[in-house]
């Protein structure tokens, strides 16, 4: 395969996990904190209800959490692809 052909590929991947991790984090942000959280505030986390909390801290934390996983895949991506740092 041509290098060409190889930073493409790696671009098109990289572009997908990024579309994908930030469609799980809009997902969680908006859907659970503001679409859903009436119906989990029915769930207490903590003591408090679940919706409350998705509201004010669970979009921050699943983006943190993402942010690990975007750096596995793209650990993973790199090795593959042979552009990791040596």
């Amino acid at each position: 395969m041509s290098h060409s052909k190889d930073l493409q590929e790696y671009w098109r991947r990289n572009l997908r996990y990024v579309v994908i991790l930030l469609a799980i984090w809009f997902s969680v942000s908006y859907g659970a904190g503001i679409l859903l959280a009436d119906t989990l505030d029915n769930i207490k986390l903590g003591g408090f209800p679940l919706g409350f909390w998705f509201a004010n801290q669970g979009s921050e934390v699943i983006f943190v959490l993402l942010i690990v996983v975007y750096v596995k895949l793209m650990n993973n991506l790199d090795q593959e692809f042979d552009v990791h740092e040596k």
